[in-house]
């Protein structure tokens, strides 16, 4: 008689690579069934050493033959030498011993060899800007503002995601003629959160201060010159406050912190609610050194608020209490647009299943990658924070710091650690039970709600 197998299915990506000395989160999401034995429990494996996953054993209806064979965790993983990180699950069977199956690999790669670098030009400021099929007029909008800053050197690395052939030759011809700007073309669609990263790792490895920029904004002439007073020798980022506009330059608030206070200096607000926007900033080459490359996490991905996370745990974040660009809020933004209209009926779906993955599990990796990414810089203060919201899930008392944060920090984040809460809820109600579907939610199932009605308060 043929004996039943173990089948492991890792459903959610892993790193390609990871550079050699740089440390990483991954989220591990997937199956794991026997096809003729019950299992009792499971564990993560990576390069030999266990780690206890989040979930495990949850109803999967929509995998024939998993229906409690779903499970997921992160798994820190170490900064180490070049090679190869193995992944695998060790699962326990209810009749005794276990049986291990393989998820997957990571290679770690050595560095590219610095190239030659020219000679350094004193306060070179490298400007990243990612584009994707860019409105014209918008575009010369933006570049024109880019070559009236007062602050002087800088470079611009521009990395299009695809454009069409049209939209991509008129990105040249804007460009043709100035050396400041380089432009680059990815061979394929990656992504607002992947596009940053790339232009990230184009800006040239001399210039010390980077400075992100979206395709069509405006930036006031004095952007550059200000940031860089403000970032000094002792601060890791610099960011601004903005004014948002309509196309036509239409003022549609003055400010963006009506109604919400701004926040850079507690660690575990910024993990709830964004406030840092990534076209408002400046920062150094260890902040981009430290984030790169961006974490895999669930659901939609955000580089500024990665980025900020980053440039906090490493250190301190300065703010400029004056808009130093016009955000222009169109249709064609991507999340850009806060002028309200019809929201998409997918966005109106709401569930503690996405309030976990896409909003709790996002968060999770995120503090597990920064644990690991940032440990020789965070401060105690800092450290306590992350760790007790990894904790929030499977420990009483950190839900309890997580729940009561809603109303001690509620100026900061509106109250949205308690949608993170009721996504912990979700995941132990349907573990406790044994019934539901743990199948990963639709990427705009979630959205915190109180922020959102903030944005879009014009």
């Amino acid at each position: 008689m043929r004996a039943g197998r173990l089948v492991a299915n890792l459903e959610s990506p892993l790193p390609a690579t990871l550079p050699a000395g740089r440390g990483t989160a991954v989220f591990c999401y997937g199956t794991c069934f026997h096809t003729d034995a019950a299992v009792a429990g499971l564990e993560l494996v990576v390069d030999g050493v266990r780690h206890p996953p989040a979930a495990a054993r949850m109803p999967r209806p929509d995998v024939p033959g998993a229906a409690r064979g779903g499970f997921w965790g992160t798994v820190p993983i170490a900064a180490r030498e070049p090679g190869f990180v193995e992944l695998a699950v060790i699962a326990r069977m209810a009749g005794g011993g276990s049986q291990t199956a393989p998820l997957g690999r990571i290679a770690v790669v050595a560095p590219a060899p610095p190239a030659s670098a020219p000679p350094v030009e004193d306060g070179l400021i490298a400007i990243c800007m990612a584009t994707y099929e860019p409105d014209p007029d918008l575009f010369r909008a933006q570049v024109e503002s880019l070559r009236a800053q007062t602050h002087s050197p800088w470079t611009c690395a521009i990395s299009d995601d695809s454009s069409g052939p049209d939209r991509f030759a008129a990105i040249l011809a804007e460009v043709d003629g100035d050396p400041r700007f380089v432009v680059s073309r990815a061979e394929r669609r990656l992504g607002f959160y992947r596009n940053f990263e790339r232009v990230l790792a184009l800006a040239p490895p001399e210039a010390e201060l980077l400075a992100l920029c979206d395709q069509d904004d405006r930036w006031y002439p004095e952007k550059l010159a200000v940031l860089r007073a403000a970032l000094g020798d002792r601060f890791s980022l610099a960011y601004s406050d903005q004014r948002l506009v309509d196309v036509h330059g239409r003022v549609l608030r003055d400010t963006l912190w009506r109604g919400r206070r701004n926040n850079h200096t507690d660690l575990a607000s910024l993990l709830v609610a964004n406030s840092v926007t990534g076209a408002a900033t400046l920062f150094t080459r260890e902040v981009a050194d430290l984030a790169l490359p961006f974490p895999d996490t669930p659901g939609l991905q955000f580089h500024d608020h990665w980025l900020g996370l980053v440039a906090l745990a490493a250190g301190d974040v300065a703010y400029v209490d004056r808009p130093l660009y016009d955000y222009v809020q169109h249709r064609g933004a991507v999340f850009g647009d806060v002028m309200g209209g019809e929201r998409s009926p997918r966005r109106l779906l709401r569930g503690g299943r996405g309030a976990y993955f896409l909003g709790y599990a996002a968060r999770e990796v995120q503090a597990q990658a920064l644990l690991v990414r940032c440990a020789s810089v965070l401060t105690p203060s800092k450290r306590r924070g992350l760790e007790r919201y990894v904790a929030a899930e499977r420990s009483p008392l950190a839900l309890a710091w997580l729940a009561a944060r809603a109303v001690r920090s509620r100026k900061e984040t509106l109250g949205s650690e308690l949608e993170l809460v009721r996504g912990i809820a979700w995941r132990r109600l349907v573990q406790i039970l044994g019934r539901g579907d743990a199948s990963f939610p639709e990427p705009l199932s979630f959205e915190q709600r109180r922020l959102r009605r903030w944005r879009a308060r014009v």
